[in-house]
């Protein structure tokens, strides 16, 4: 019997092509993902996430902060700062979420009505949850707890990331408050507790071990998202959530957030990885710079050895009651002295020293000229004094610490050497 001949149409080939397409860039993916699951065990299981008394002890200080200052309620939208207080993981819509912080008694938490079981799954704390319907205003309900607690008139905290129309709101409903900056959210979340501090730890721990397991994999030829998926993958593996992995190779490094160019790893040029994960709601953020495939020229080892310097300049400045500014002008200061610069100039470091990090990957303060906060015992920064050369090359060399009562603790130790990059 003959069989009648097929001619696939139009559709059918685009489809094929399309299918074949897709599996040529999810590849990389998922061969990362099959070798990490052979390598890696998970370094997270025994992780104590944010428990009640910690969520209980955050919301008494920021009480007694507030009536200190005056402030007799707060206004926290989705976000950080939102799951710091409460525990409740949303995200940012034209329907607004929120929480009222009393500075006495349980909080309140307002949602759309619909929404209710949802948010009750995560909310962490004792909490009144009132709701509103789709054709209602969110502001009643906000209006009637703060009239019934009496304090319709008083000083309301904004929380500094809260949209300008669920503030626009507020004040049309609540015509007599006065409504401020929150001036106590940031001072409570920037001096972590011991328990912040160690998932900060852990999610160190993960990058590193990540890098470690990426580093003798890159091969010439490799792309910035090859390589990014190799830490994305054994992140995951090791039981992180990957946040970020930027990874600049050859002149694009010399760029600190990169380039739009087309990038690749080739021999005897500068490979320059920016990565970070979270456990449970709390980051990491560690950079590492090396010369692929062969020895480093003089130049390389030079700058490498610059920026080394620069990161224990940064370390040994960061003393309890330094002002976080001193920490960047004691390693611009070194970096003026070899010929870069002056300031933020370039050739040099045109970047902050540092910047605070814990449930953000950047938060306050930051290790910037200028800064007066005094350095705290629960501080946390990022210690990335880089130096970039346009059109030729960048270093940067990147590790996180803590203030104790002591000094600064690294989260994750710095490299050694060029030969040794990776620690």
């Amino acid at each position: 019997m003959t069989r009648p001949s097929f001619h696939p149409d139009r559709r059918t080939l685009l489809r094929t092509a399309a299918a074949g397409l897709a599996a040529t860039l999810v590849s990389p993916r998922l061969f990362a993902q099959e070798k990490a699951a052979e390598a890696l065990a998970s370094l997270t299981g025994g992780v104590a996430p944010i428990g009640k008394a910690e969520r209980a002890d955050r919301l008494a200080r920021a009480q007694a902060m507030m009536q200190r200052q005056g402030i007799d309620a707060l206004l926290i939208e989705p976000g950080a700062s939102l799951i710091y207080y409460t525990g409740v993981r949303w995200w940012r819509s034209e329907r607004l979420t929120a929480a009222i912080i009393p500075a006495s008694g349980a909080p309140l938490i307002i949602c759309p009505f619909f929404e209710k079981p949802s948010i009750d799954e995560s909310l962490a704390i004792p909490a009144e949850v009132r709701v509103w319907q789709e054709h209602e205003s969110p502001y009643a309900p906000i209006t009637d707890y703060l009239t019934a607690k009496g304090l319709a008139k008083g000083r309301i905290g904004i929380e500094e990331t809260v949209r300008y129309f669920a503030v626009d709101g507020l004040k049309a409903v609540l015509p007599v408050a006065t409504l401020v900056k929150d001036p106590v959210t940031r001072a409570i979340r920037m001096r972590k507790t011991a328990a912040e501090i160690a998932l900060m730890q852990k999610a160190a721990d993960v990058t590193m071990a990540a890098y470690r397991w990426t580093y003798p994999q890159v091969r010439a030829g490799m792309t910035p998202a090859d390589i990014g998926a190799l830490m994305s993958a054994a992140t995951k593996q090791l039981g992180g959530q990957g946040e970020f992995n930027l990874i600049l190779l050859g002149e694009a490094a010399a760029y600190p957030h990169g380039s739009g160019k087309p990038q690749a790893v080739r021999p005897s040029e500068v490979v320059l990885m920016d990565c970070g994960c979270t456990v449970e709601d709390y980051q990491s953020d560690i950079s590492r710079t090396f010369v692929y495939g062969a020895t480093p020229n003089a130049q390389q080892r030079k700058v490498w050895n610059q920026v080394s310097q620069g990161q224990k300049i940064a370390f040994a400045a960061a003393k309890l009651g330094a002002a976080a500014g001193s920490v960047d002008d004691a390693v611009r200061g070194y970096y003026q002295s070899l010929g870069y610069g002056p300031g933020y100039a370039l050739p040099g470091l045109s970047h902050r020293t540092g910047h605070g990090i814990g449930m953000e990957g950047h938060e306050p303060v930051n290790l910037v000229h200028g800064e007066t906060t005094k350095l705290d015992v629960g501080m946390c920064f990022s210690n990335e004094p880089g130096l970039y050369l346009p059109g030729v090359l960048g270093i940067r060399m990147e590790d996180c610490f803590h203030m104790t009562a002591q000094g600064p603790a690294w989260f994750s130790k710095p490299p050694v050497s060029i030969e040794e990059p990776i620690g």
